[in-house]
């Protein structure tokens, strides 16, 4: 592969132009049957390697993909002759454009390549997209990509190519193919734009092939390192007619390229396949076939039919350290409301945005400097806005349509109250960072503003956000004179309450600039679900590993399984990719020789697991739906010494309370704990104290380390783990199970350690204490903490089976919120009542204004803390 990359980097450097380079690439690489792809960037396979990039539009490189089946396509009558080695077969989809709908640009006729006159068709798939397999030879397979990328080729009866993959057809398919050529009368493919059958989604279209190799399989050139190829015939011009322009190539990985020239390399550019920016042309190469000149259409924004290629781009002012802080700082905010799968974020530099064509593959233009923009610049971004493009302004004086940013003195770097109202006008209230600035009109102007505004919660409801639509093409921008990209901090607000203020609203924060991005055309649904992984079975004491092989040696199936109602883990000695990982079939790794992980290290966990039972035996996967479901066929087996515990890095169903959903992010601290509980002990008559005893054991976990007393972490009936009184960082779960004389109780907790958003961490509260007090406390480890919370449970289980609730009560009243608190029982107009504290049984007392006394069942009830509300149950 580093052979092949440095020939595309002397093609590059050298070589006579990029149809050259598509064709002798394809002619060194199929042997090798890897697909070569002509797309969007927005379609463009995972792990490809970028080729060249043009507008838009990519040339890429990646693993073989296969079809092996015929069944769902219509198949065209062809001739047995085709059917030769030197041959490409390759799928292109396209898509309906109606009459109207249509607009191309005006090339000369000269410069349009027919699909029909390069390929010969073998089969057709209707529906949308409209799929087509042809076969062609290799300079007709580049030629076709190459007018693909210059937007160039033509279908007929409306359709527009939308990608083009070269496919290795399997044997069998051969083989009908022949059969159909040779035996069967024809099948007259009609390009119609309503499609005769309604096929279901088209999936499984395409195998992929040596999947579990990243790297793209590639053959060495058999002539050299240099530029020209031996298969090109002498005298054969890459050139068209007319002027040329050159698209860049991009080389993804070879260090060695960029060193054989990296002072004067003008026209190749080192970037990684997840950073290429489309880069400016090189009047001094050639696309082929590109007309001298293209008209006075070419001034307009022509409409393009595939969509933008998906890139945010920032512009943050001049090229100053302080700028790529700020850069950082507001990429780092839109990744967390953006899907990172389907949209890259650049820095856009002034020089760039001048030089280079970024409006066409740019969806968002983000601009977050409080510097003056240029006179230049500014004309380049409104000519964006005209054709259609979006803006957001952050804390910018970037304005227009009559608008003029005013400075307030009593606003700057002030905590104020923002009223945001929403595209379906609904208000969202918060307390939010403000800039110091209004946005006003201009004298003798006239506004025309969209549905998207947030003002002041003040009498003149100054405005602080704006909505403004440009142009006739959708153009529009959002305007903000509001800190929506910094996250609560010490550092920006002067004292402790307004802190406390900002890090109160930061879900709101999230909402609105989701709603925003959202108004602007990007998609912020949750981003895409990783995929799950195997659970490695690992020990705190190695001497459990004999027993413990033989009790599985017991238990499993013939076939190595054991399965409950919920699942089936396959235990094995090693994994490979090849094994699928499912919800309800999960293989269970027990060679723990070659096991690591960046987000679990266990020998941490062992140094700090201090007990006698609990936690010893552990499943470990970074990737699962819930670790409730993964002790569900164990539970009621295993040994009760063994002490078996699930730990996971994310959830991609993580259980809350109810129906509730726990989102699990990566920093979290997840696990199932497997806890035997005698009935007819202390706690084993009062089960519903198990969950206060699990919330508390977190707090105690980090309270009790020296030094880390003051740290503000508390316990919330009946199930949570807050900071403060102001918002909640973890939670946890128990479903118990009685079974004879023993209850079998899994504890699931979750609770935030290194991941700040959407919400707060244990190690925000960390550095929040270091900034007050001076101090240098060190951050917290997920699998540190596991460790001592289920130490501490084992502590606390024990001390309230010898002493009952008055043992454990004391350290649980120092660290809850509700010690006197007033609520309302049902509504805001419910009954009065105060807290007192839990009861017996570990049910919640409160006192009534007529001096009753009432027990409040946590299964029953939720307790909302934003409005001192204790809700009944939703049944």
């Amino acid at each position: 592969m580093l052979i092949t990359l440095c020939y595309l980097y002397l093609w590059a450097r050298w070589g006579r132009g990029p149809a050259a380079l598509v064709r002798t690439t394809v002619q060194r690489l199929r042997a090798s049957r890897c697909s070569f792809t002509f797309c969007g960037a927005a379609a463009r396979p995972r792990d490809a390697r970028v080729c060249l990039n043009h507008s838009g539009r990519l040339f890429c490189v990646s693993e073989s993909q296969s079809i092996d089946d015929l069944n769902k396509w219509a198949l065209v009558l062809v001739s047995p002759l085709i059917f030769e080695a030197e041959h490409i077969a390759f799928v292109t989809e396209s898509i309906w454009v109606q009459g109207e709908n249509l607009q191309r640009p005006a090339f000369s006729s000269k410069t349009i390549v027919k699909w029909s006159d390069c390929c010969l068709p073998l089969a057709c798939r209707p529906g949308d997209p409209y799929q087509l397999i042809a076969k062609a030879s290799v300079d007709d397979f580049s030629k076709l990509g190459v007018a693909f990328m210059e937007d160039r080729l033509q279908m007929a009866n409306g359709l527009i190519p939308q990608k083009i993959v070269s496919v290795h057809l399997q044997d069998s398919v051969l083989k009908e193919l022949k059969d159909q050529a040779t035996n069967k009368p024809a099948h007259i493919l009609q390009l119609s734009p309503e499609p005769a059958v309604e096929l279901e989604p088209n999936t499984d279209i395409m195998e992929h092939v040596g999947k579990d190799d990243p790297k793209v399989p590639g053959a060495e050139p058999t002539q050299g390192q240099g530029g020209a190829s031996g298969r090109e015939p002498a005298g054969q011009s890459a050139r068209g007619e007319g002027s040329v322009e050159l698209c860049h190539l991009h080389l993804s990985s070879c260090h060695e390229c960029l060193e054989l020239e990296n002072s004067t390399i003008e026209s190749v550019k080192f970037a990684s396949a997840e950073n290429i920016p489309d880069l400016p042309y090189d009047p001094s190469g050639s696309l082929e076939g590109v007309a001298d000149a293209i008209g006075p259409e070419r001034e307009e924004r022509r409409v393009n039919i595939m969509g933008k290629a998906p890139n945010i781009l920032f512009y943050v002012g001049s090229a100053s350290q302080e700028a790529l802080d700020r850069f950082q700082q507001v990429q780092s905010v839109l990744a967390d409301c953006v899907d990172p799968d389907s949209y890259t974020l650049y820095h856009l530099l002034a020089e760039s945005a001048l030089r280079d064509p970024w409006s066409d593959n740019c969806v968002l233009l983000v601009i977050a400097t409080k510097e003056a923009i240029p006179r230049d610049l500014y004309q380049k971004f409104m000519a964006y806005l005209s054709q259609g493009g979006k803006v957001l302004s952050l804390s910018s004086s970037f304005t227009f349509a009559g608008l003029q940013v005013t400075s307030k003195d009593a606003l700057q770097e002030t905590v104020q109250n923002l009223v945001f109202t929403k595209a379906d006008q609904s208000q969202v209230a918060l307390s939010i960072l403000s800039c110091g600035c209004v946005y006003q009109k201009g004298p003798g102007e006239r506004l025309s503003l969209g549905k998207l505004q947030g003002h002041l919660h003040s009498e003149d409801k100054e405005r602080l956000i704006v909505q403004v639509p440009f142009g006739t093409h959708g153009g529009e921008a959002v305007l903000c004179q509001v800190h929506l990209e910094l996250p609560p901090s010490s550092s920006v607000v002067k004292t402790e309450g307004d802190f406390n203020l900002l890090k109160a609203s930061n879900m709101r924060r999230y909402e609105v600039l989701k709603e925003i991005l959202t108004t602007l055309g990007l998609n912020c649904d949750i981003k895409q679900i990783p995929a799950l992984t195997p659970l490695h079975l690992l020990l705190v004491d190695e001497e459990i590993r004999d027993p413990l092989m033989q009790w599985l040696g017991k238990r499993v199936e013939p076939a190595g399984a054991i399965t409950s109602s919920k699942l089936s883990l396959q235990f094995v000695s090693s994994h490979t990719s090849e094994t699928e990982v499912t919800p309800t079939a999960i293989p269970v790794v027990t060679d723990t020789v070659a096991f690591s992980s960046e987000y679990f290290d266990l020998e941490i966990y062992r140094q700090n697991l201090q007990t006698k039972q609990l936690g010893k035996v552990i499943l470990f996967t970074e990737v699962t739906s819930s670790t409730m479901n993964l002790l569900d066929g164990l539970m009621f087996e295993i040994p009760q010494e063994m002490g078996l515990i699930a730990i996971a890095v994310r959830q991609t169903q993580g259980k809350g309370r109810g129906s509730n959903a726990w989102l699990s992010p990566v920093g979290g601290a997840l696990s199932t704990l497997l806890v035997s509980v005698p009935l007819k002990s202390l706690l084993g008559q009062r089960i519903p104290f198990v969950q206060h005893l699990m919330s508390l054991a977190v707090v105690e976990a980090v309270r009790s380390i020296p030094g880390y007393q003051d740290i503000n972490l508390r316990v919330k009936w009946p199930n949570d783990i807050y900071y403060s009184d102001l918002m909640k960082l973890g939670g946890v779960l128990v479903n118990s199970t009685l079974m004879g004389e023993t209850f079998y109780i899994l504890i699931g907790c979750g609770f935030n350690v290194t991941n700040s958003n959407p919400t707060i961490c244990i190690n925000d509260l960390i550095v929040e204490y270091n900034k007050e007090h001076g101090a240098e406390l060190e951050p917290l480890r997920p699998d540190f903490l596991i460790a001592r919370t289920v130490t501490m449970l084992e502590n606390l289980i024990s001390t309230f089976q010898d002493k009952g609730p008055n043992g454990v009560l004391p350290l649980y009243y120092k660290y809850w919120v509700h010690s006197a608190q007033q609520v309302r029982l049902g509504s805001a107009e419910g009954p009065q009542a105060w807290i007192v504290g839990l009861d017996d049984s570990g049910f919640l007392q409160v006192h009534q204004e007529d001096g009753h006394v009432v027990t409040v069942h946590p299964d029953g009830n939720s307790f909302d803390m934003l409005r001192n509300l204790i809700i009944p149950k939703q049944q």
